[in-house]
């Protein structure tokens, strides 16, 4: 895959960049991508999700770490389309470091979460990303993240 990527990059094509699963594949959909630069990925957030059952019984709130990896997982994947898709070596890339977490507003069921990453640097296996996640046009939630990598 190139610049020329073919979007929206859907659920089953992710999978093919991500070793995640459910119920821990936290990103639905890639909707915008510039190569070595941002992605948008889209988490539609349902009353189904499993961690609603206990995060809160009568409140469904989605947990503010599940937001982080779903901004994880988003650079995850801007790393591996910017790559050319799955690479042909087993590395796969760690959340090592997170800065600057804010959380400004609950992410509920029925909200879609935009979640937009830049990425700042990539130096010996290790990129660094400003991630932001918003719900209709409202920040919810942002973080500096590191990821390394690491061939298994």
């Amino acid at each position: 895959m190139s610049d020329a990527i073919k979007l929206p990059v859907e659920a089953s094509e992710i999978q093919n960049l991500l070793p995640h699963r459910y119920p821990f594949l936290l990103i639905d959909r890639v909707v915008e991508f510039e190569s070595g630069k941002r992605v948008v990925a889209i988490k539609n957030v349902t009353i189904n999700e499993p961690f609603f059952q206990g995060h809160f019984p009568g409140h469904p709130v989605m947990p503010g770490v599940l937001v982080i990896e779903a901004m994880a997982q988003t650079a995850g994947t801007l790393v591996r389309l910017s790559a050319g898709a799955v690479s042909e070596n087993n590395t796969l890339f760690y959340l090592v470091k997170i800065d600057k977490a804010r959380f400004t507003a609950m992410v509920v069921p029925g909200d879609q979460l935009r979640l937009e990453v830049r990425l700042k640097r990539m130096l010996r296996g290790m990129g660094q990303f400003e991630a932001v996640a918003t719900v209709d046009g409202k920040e919810v939630a942002s973080c500096e993240l590191m990821c390394a990598g690491r061939a298994d």
